[in-house]
């Protein structure tokens, strides 16, 4: 399953980059997980801005399957497929008219693709907490309402454009300002704009916006030890705070994942994980959640010069998949040969599949399936 390209010739603009912003308030254990995430080494202090800029890392997204594929190929350069994890300033109350540093949060998080909310779910009295008490859900809310009044703003400054327009007749203005009422109703509730029921119509009407509360958010609940295989009470609360939104909520020790990180090797690291009765680190589950969050399939490349995942969205064509290794791809795409996953590691190798009938030739319309090796014709 070669990719018909030399790698000078790759367009590496096409190459989805997808951004997930950690957000949280000061103090809750951000900057330690980024680290432990990216071995960027953020200034990881015990006060509120220690991270002052938003620090930004490459993560390569753990996948089985890639290590299976390349064991069978032996290829010279084995590369993941990866996600941009950006460790963004702690927000404060009052961020949503610039208080702390809110307007600088608000911008960066406005750049994001998925929220990776990081909520305080352990005691420790020489870790400060900016509210003085430890209480999961009084931190969601802070982050929460300052998102929404920001995104009421946004509605808002819109809307009054927008009314101008209808009053002149314009049918366009007329339902689009429907609409944004709708959005300002939700709003001012005090709920984000994700669990609001809207058609795709509507969502296509303030896409533009780029609403913050829109965005699709995983919250990572930051334990102790203790607490980083069975969760404790605050896990609980938040599962139970969030069950309307459709988020997923996970736990994970972010002093725990400092020590991991600190392991050189992959078997002290698994004797570590089993110590403490964990089959996988915590952040290996969040980098596959945020994944998922993101609505994401991989497909494999495989060769003797390199074994590589690619990203992209689920219920893209062959064409679309081609274009992100190459744009030539997409635009001579002739048909595209497929092995299932499945199917390579029972018979081993892309000539085992053929003589077994293994390969799929697939034309334009073929949806791509996670797991998916493919190889692309294609003629420009």
């Amino acid at each position: 399953m070669r990719a018909l390209i030399s790698n000078n010739q790759k367009n590496e603009n096409l190459v989805m980059a997808l951004r997930c912003g950690i957000v949280g308030l000061p103090n809750v254990g951000k900057s330690t997980l980024f680290n432990s995430l990216s071995n960027a080494k953020a200034q990881s202090a015990n006060y509120p801005f220690c991270t002052i800029e938003p620090n930004v890392g490459m993560i390569p997204v753990p996948d089985e399957r890639l290590d299976k594929i390349a064991e069978l190929e032996q290829p010279e350069k084995v590369t993941p497929t990866t996600i941009e994890f950006v460790d963004i300033a702690g927000l404060v109350k009052g961020a949503s008219k610039g208080e702390g540093l809110g307007n600088q949060f608000l911008a960066n998080i406005r750049e994001t693709d998925a929220i990776i909310h990081i909520l305080r779910c352990f005691e420790d009295d020489n870790i400060t907490h900016v509210d003085a008490t430890v209480d999961p859900i009084r931190d969601k809310e802070i982050v929460d309402a300052e998102l929404q009044l920001k995104d009421l703003e946004t509605v808002e400054n819109r809307l009054q454009k927008v009314q101008r327009q209808a009053k002149t007749g314009d049918k366009d203005s007329k339902l689009l300002q429907k609409v944004l009422l709708k959005y300002k109703e939700h709003l001012n509730e005090g709920r984000s704009v994700r669990e609001l029921q809207v058609d795709d119509d509507e969502k296509a009407m303030v896409k533009d916006l780029h609403l913050l509360t829109d965005k699709p958010v995983l919250y990572v609940c930051n334990v102790d030890e203790e607490s980083v295989v069975e969760g404790n009470q605050y896990v609980g609360n938040v599962k139970s705070a969030v069950k309307d939104e459709e988020a997923e909520v996970i736990a994970v020790a972010a002093g725990v994942e400092a020590e991991i990180a600190e392991l050189e090797t992959k078997e002290e690291r698994q004797m570590f994980l089993d110590d403490i009765g964990l089959k996988e680190s915590g952040l290996t589950r969040m980098i596959r959640a945020a994944y998922k969050l993101l609505d994401l399939n991989t497909f494999f490349t495989a060769g003797p010069k390199e074994v590589r995942a690619w990203t992209v969205k689920k219920g893209s064509t062959a064409p679309e998949a081609g274009a992100v290794i190459h744009s030539d791809f997409q635009r001579g795409f002739i048909k595209a040969e497929v092995i299932k996953y499945a199917d390579f590691i029972k018979y081993k190798s892309e000539a085992a599949c053929r003589e077994a009938g293994k390969i799929n030739l697939e034309g334009k319309n073929y949806i791509v399936k996670d797991g998916d090796l493919m190889n692309f014709k294609f003629n420009v």
